[in-house]
């Protein structure tokens, strides 16, 4: 099945460009699934958190892997999840999918463009340290690099898959260079960390909530390559494989270095924004490898542009297809007649993350600000994936062809997976509303994660309500 792009005022509109192989899409996984952020924020809660990756590795990861894996070889389209839903449960359905999910990749952009802020300041010693509490270093250097994210894309598939590949160093290089140095820190000075059992058991409190959330956060973004479903070369074939290679090394990559890290430092060590590289100092320091902090502080600045480049060429593909079905402008539905690509929907994606870096900012602290765009990330992201593990369980009942891949085992084993997805994604938005320690408002934290939430999907019924009544009279 395949989305054909509706056709323009008049002539006919330019296709897009299969462009995406093997390789790039692996890539494309690791930069949007290997955050290093993460592992630095499992580090700090304790030895407990490799209990808690696993859980979410085998609660949230394989059953998102297996029913995308499954989904994807169904409908090879652009759009991924939205015309999974919308093939499930109608229009309606799909849009607002797609609208939550888009939209919450929004705040998703400055909050990791922040990590990346912080992290590069490393690179200059002294001298940069003095902006790690200015607000508008943070700001400019977010607007400055969306921008750049922005034109890349519009500009042609090839130029934004290789920003993608060049940032994917940012994520493998620092957890690599991390490990060897955890392993070599253990055999010189022991452990800085205790995995004796009772430290491996999680305390459940209100004190963790918002940790587990963010850590199955952190496994999310292997549905994000099937939105350029009709941009890669025989997606049946090049998903799977790609999803598979680069999954396991993302998974691997987190709960390794999450353990080499705390093999290294103690968890006090290890905290707030630019926790990871506040670590990797300390670790540096002790081998007396004190240099390679500056390479390892501008390779997180890549890691964080790699992550919003990976998501925003990827999630502007859903305005697009909501713009060839006349819920969006049709603006949004034009491809570019030179570069082929959405230009309209990667343009104006790109001004909405702008905005909302600019708002963000408004009346908080830096860390104050980082706190609440990642809970704003993780409600809206989240919302969608109810929408998916339905999505898998309801069309087990459509008949599939010959060339489309299954999950191992047939329906009652992803009837089963998508079910434990759906109650792991319920339980993740819920205690992603619990607000972090170092929050010091914290019932005007929860009411802005909550209203904010709720205007988005608000916004999103509104506007399909006009396109549908519009369609209607048209």
């Amino acid at each position: 099945m395949a989305i054909l792009p509706a056709p323009p005022d008049s002539g006919t509109q330019p296709a897009l460009k299969r462009a995406l192989r093997f390789r790039d899409l692996t890539l494309f996984y690791i930069v949007s699934g290997l955050s290093v952020r993460w592992v630095a924020t499992a580090a700090a809660a304790g030895p407990s958190t490799l209990v808690v990756w696993i859980c979410a590795l085998c609660g949230f990861f394989v059953p998102l892997a297996a029913c995308v894996l499954e989904l994807s070889s169904r409908y090879p389209a652009e759009g991924g999840l939205y015309v999974w839903t919308r093939e499930a449960y109608g229009d309606f359905a799909g849009f607002i999918a797609a609208w939550t999910y888009w939209m919450s990749n929004l705040p998703y952009f400055p909050a990791v463009l922040y990590f990346g802020a912080g992290s590069v300041l490393f690179a200059f010693g002294e001298r940069g340290q003095h902006l790690s509490a200015d607000s508008r270093y943070y700001l400019l250097f977010a607007l400055l690099w969306l921008s750049i994210i922005t034109v890349t894309n519009i500009l042609g598939v090839n130029a934004g898959k290789w920003l993608n590949n060049v940032s994917s160093l940012g994520s493998l290089l620092p957890v690599s260079l991390l490990i060897g140095l955890g392993i070599l820190s253990a055999a010189r000075f022991g452990s800085a960390t205790s995995f004796a059992w009772p430290q491996l058991i999680p305390h459940p409190s209100l004190k963790n909530a918002i940790f587990w959330s963010t850590v199955f956060f952190a496994f999310g973004g292997c549905e994000a390559g099937s939105f350029m479903g009709e941009e890669i070369e025989n997606p049946r074939r090049v998903i799977p494989r790609a999803l598979l290679t680069g999954g396991a090394i993302f998974a691997a990559a987190y709960i390794a270095g999450t353990a080499a890290l705390l093999v290294a430092l103690p968890p006090s060590a290890v905290h707030g924004v630019d926790g990871f590289m506040r670590g990797m100092m300390t670790l540096c320091d002790r081998l007396n490898v004190a240099w390679l902090a500056v390479p390892i502080a501008l390779l997180l600045g890549l890691n964080a542009v790699g992550g919003a480049a990976a998501f925003l060429s990827s999630t502007s593909r859903l305005p697009f297809v909501a713009g060839i079905d006349r819920y969006l402008p049709r603006a949004f539905g034009h491809i570019h007649p030179r570069f082929q690509t959405p230009w309209i929907a990667i343009g104006c994606y790109g001004l909405a993350g702008m905005i909302v870096a600019l708002l963000s900012q408004a009346g908080t602290s830096v860390r104050g600000a980082y706190d609440v765009l990642v809970s704003m990330s993780i409600i809206g992201y989240f919302i969608p994936f109810l929408f998916l593990f339905a999505s898998m369980i309801r069309l087990q009942k459509q008949p599939a062809g010959p060339d489309v891949i299954r999950v191992r085992g047939g329906k009652p084993v992803a009837v089963t997976l998508a079910v434990i997805g759906f109650m792991t994604t319920a339980l993740t938005i819920v205690l992603s509303v619990i607000p972090g320690e170092d929050e010091t408002n914290k019932g005007l934290a929860v009411a802005k994660v909550l209203v904010s939430t709720a205007v988005l999907i608000g916004a999103g019924v509104a506007v399909f309500v006009v396109a549908e009544r519009r369609k209607r009279r048209g």
